[in-house]
């Protein structure tokens, strides 16, 4: 059996890493031939793949980024679709897909799986917001880098007595800024589930002042403030209609300034929070995934994800993943909100 694996969406910690456990697990155990799709979703629709030996996959579970490339192409769009990609991997001999990526690249999959396609997904985004998953690879990793961009923040901020302002990924959830903001003892955590008034957050960073300390405030990109109706974007759409976000943290600078008086700077630390090697624990989730990819592909699960539930890897629908986006509950927000101020 001949398998194409591709990587798609956004970069994230741990996609070698799901490639080398598919690999391993597929050549060594069933005897099968892989192939990567360059560029994500483009490698499918052009046919433009690579070989992948078992030893073009040695010792990449330790790298960052992948190394098939990715891209937002839209397999729908243009001159694409179904028949061009099954004209493809028939040309090609390839009998079936491995995509790895976040919503949209799954959404593109389930798509072409109702077209007929045979594919199973292996979930992606450090944002964690999938559904039918208690946690995605990439995730852990972002915290982490997040939280020590944060405590580089605070030594900085404690020096000059100002306010500092961190904005981290989260485009419909805030499950990055929460665990980073807890993680750094921050005095204000703003995610997209809560909306919070101007007035509430610079209540809490003239709180933390009034007792010596060095105000910081974890915001996600796509927090919306109560005075506002939908996230800061300037940037246009990307190649999925879904506006690029960013720049939240430096709108909320010059008013918390302005209400405290106290000097707020912002920093936005954006695409750093998808570079470098991933944590031990995304390179052992994102091994297990890969693994269990191969047990789908096997069994003929077309149409569904491999996740973690609890301490197990499971195979899921692509509806079941789909379906909802995993936000922050309440209860989890009202126990970090007790450490504001």
């Amino acid at each position: 059996m001949k398998i194409g694996i591709l990587t798609s969406g956004g970069d994230c910690p741990g996609l070698n890493a799901v490639i080398r456990g598919a690999v391993l697990k597929g050549i060594k155990v069933h005897g099968q031939e892989f192939v990567g799709f360059r560029d994500g979703w483009r490698g499918v629709v052009e046919g433009d793949i690579m070989d992948l030996p078992r030893q073009s996959v040695r010792g990449i579970s330790k790298q960052g980024g992948t190394i098939l490339g990715t891209s937002r192409t839209n397999p729908f769009e243009g001159d694409a679709g179904p028949d061009v990609i099954k004209a493809h991997l028939e040309r090609l001999g390839i009998d079936a897909i491995i995509a790895i990526g976040g919503e949209g690249t799954l959404a593109a999959a389930k798509r072409l799986t109702d077209a007929g396609l045979k594919i199973v997904g292996v979930p992606k985004t450090v944002d964690n917001d999938l559904d039918a998953t208690d946690y995605t690879f990439g995730f852990d990793t972002a915290v982490q880098i997040a939280t020590e961009a944060i405590d580089r923040l605070r030594t900085t901020g404690e020096s000059h007595h100002r306010c500092m302002i961190a904005e981290v990924m989260g485009r419909h959830v805030g499950w990055i800024a929460l665990h980073a903001g807890m993680a750094s003892g921050a005095h204000a955590i703003l995610i997209p589930e809560q909306q919070v008034s101007i007035e509430q957050i610079s209540e809490w960073v003239t709180e933390a002042h009034d007792r010596g300390r060095a105000p910081l405030v974890v915001v996600a990109e796509g927090f919306v403030p109560s005075h506002m109706e939908s996230p800061h974007s300037i940037r246009g759409l990307d190649t999925f209609g879904r506006p690029r976000l960013g720049g939240i943290a430096d709108q909320l600078a010059p008013e918390i300034e302005a209400r405290t008086g106290i000097e707020t700077r912002a920093t936005i630390l954006g695409h750093i929070q998808r570079g470098g090697v991933p944590s031990a624990f995304d390179r052992v989730l994102a091994t297990r995934l890969g693994m269990a990819a191969i047990d789908s592909v096997v069994d003929g699960r077309w149409g569904t994800m491999v996740s973690l539930s609890g301490t197990e890897i499971d195979h899921v629908a692509f509806d079941a993943a789909l379906g909802n986006l995993k936000t922050v509950p309440q209860h989890r927000y009202d126990e970090a909100a007790i450490l504001f101020g």
